[in-house]
């Protein structure tokens, strides 16, 4: 009876022992841990938790871990001041993040910028305008290292420049990727040596592809807003798959989070001749183009909006002598349809001067075929702009469905906007703010050359070819502007 009463006791003290922890517990289910309030709590260790990654799962630290090693840092000295940023004329809201330097007269002069190892035995991409006139190049690896480079190759219509390390043994380098299958919100890295700071990291997304800054037939720019600085220029802009997709290459001064690189693709297609010929040749046939637009399509009764619209000839020119005219829409190269401006500009540029291309044009609604001889591309032209002077305006006409007010084109208008001898139309005096004209970008200074392919010798035959606009309807008007050339705007009259 003791054994049994002794056995009966301890079970029941197990039992009541257990109940009273469950009670002491809180409950049987766990509660959320809450944070201590402060005072003299122990800290406690928190749990260690997983690398938080960028929406699509994309490991930066991983790839700069990778691509680091590649990335170096450019110095580019020369005797006197070097023009920055050298074959481009930056305008005054765009800069090239290439470094800054001091020196006038004969006092050396140095710059810093970045590049990135493309190969194993040391060939280094970077921007034209980093090493734009260096007399002395070295490089600095990621190791500590510093080397003297030689200039391979540059291309400064594009802003590229190829250069090379001797060492022995292999270099750590970075692998290209497509630039061509980029989409507008891809995340991005860039890496570089922002105001000295070496192998600075950062990250954004893609916000633009094919932007126009420079040269609006070959520009390409990846706009980006992983932040980019003054260094930075020649670094690498690299994807999720730790590939480097551009070069960069230029900032915005009017905010910190405006950056673009020029797409690899563009780079990596010069690469040959800058090894084998330290330059570029281009295929050129002499024409100014545009996309064609609905509106232009209209106006001009063109059976289709997919081409190139030819808007200028140069005189003595490829497409000069093989008879293009304003007006032409090209529509194929050697039997390969083109779709846009950009896409024939490709197609040509890719083609060695001297070669013989067949273009498919339209011209009046009928197939021509053109032959043309192609020249080389010439580099960068400089266009001076002219200086209003004081002086009141003559006789002049005015469409107030338009929105423009011309006078004709006398000495005084020549010499004051500087036209060129021969031209025939009638000069922009003034452009009614919100208009049709404001919304076509024509501007005061500008030449109206033609209205729906007829003439427009005087201020006179401007009111009759403009008196009948009525609501709804589109005129195209070819017009010269003294900065830029021979252009076509189309002007949609649209309801007061």
């Amino acid at each position: 009876m003791n054994r049994r009463f002794v056995l009966v006791t301890l079970l029941l003290t197990a039992t009541a022992a257990f109940l009273v922890g469950l009670i002491v517990a809180g409950s049987l289910t766990p509660s959320t841990a809450q944070s201590a309030g402060g005072g003299n709590a122990p800290l406690r260790r928190a749990a260690a938790r997983p690398t938080i990654l960028p929406a699509g799962g994309v490991n930066f630290a991983d790839i700069a871990e990778r691509i680091n090693p590649a990335v170096v840092n450019i110095d580019a000295t020369s005797r006197g001041r070097l023009q920055l940023p050298g074959a481009h004329p930056f305008p005054p809201d765009l800069l090239g993040p290439g470094g800054s330097g001091r020196g006038d007269g004969d006092v050396p002069r140095k710059g810093a910028g970045s590049g990135v190892i493309i190969a194993g035995d040391g060939y280094v991409l970077t921007n034209h305008h980093v090493i734009d006139r260096a007399e002395r190049i070295t490089v600095k690896l990621s190791d500590g290292r510093t080397l003297r480079a030689r200039l391979v190759g540059t291309d400064p219509l594009i802003d590229i420049a190829l250069i090379k390390v001797d060492t022995t043994g292999a270099l750590p380098f970075a692998p290209l990727g497509d630039s061509d299958s980029l989409r507008v919100g891809e995340w991005v890295c860039a890496i570089g040596n922002p105001l000295a700071y070496e192998h600075t990291v950062t990250v954004g997304v893609v916000s633009y592809i094919g932007r126009k800054l420079f040269d609006n037939s070959l520009d390409n720019y990846i706009q980006t807003d992983a932040a980019i600085n003054f260094g930075n220029s020649g670094g690498p802009l690299i994807n999720g798959r730790g590939e480097v997709i551009g070069i960069n290459a230029a900032i915005s001064s009017r905010a910190s989070n405006i950056g673009f690189a020029v797409p690899v693709n563009q780079a990596a297609a010069i690469l040959p001749q800058l090894k084998e010929r330290g330059r570029v040749s281009r295929g050129f046939i002499g024409v100014y183009l545009r996309d064609v637009d609905p509106d232009l399509q209209r106006s001009l009764r063109l059976s289709t909006g997919r081409g190139a619209l030819v808007q200028d000839v140069t005189a003595g020119s490829p497409g000069d002598r093989a008879g293009l005219r304003v007006y032409d829409l090209i529509v194929a190269v050697d039997g390969a349809a083109v779709g846009s401006n950009d896409e024939l500009i490709r197609t040509v540029a890719a083609r060695v001067p001297g070669t013989t291309v067949r273009l498919n044009v339209l011209r009046d609604g009928r197939p021509v075929l053109a032959t043309v001889k192609l020249a080389e591309r010439p580099g960068h032209d400089e266009v001076g702009t002219a200086t209003p002077e004081r002086k009141a305006p003559g006789p002049t006409r005015t469409a107030e469905a338009i929105g423009l007010t011309v006078r004709d084109l006398d000495g005084d208008a020549r010499q004051r906007y500087r036209l060129p001898r021969g031209l025939q139309g009638v000069v922009v005096w003034r452009v009614e703010p919100m208009s049709p004209a404001f919304d076509a970008e024509i501007e005061r200074g500008a030449v109206v050359l033609e209205i729906n392919r007829r003439p427009v010798p005087s201020a006179a035959e401007y009111s009759r070819l403009t008196s009948g606009a009525r609501s709804g309807d589109v005129l195209t008007f070819y017009v010269y502007v003294p900065e830029s050339g021979r252009t076509l705007r189309a002007v949609r009259i649209d309801a007061p």
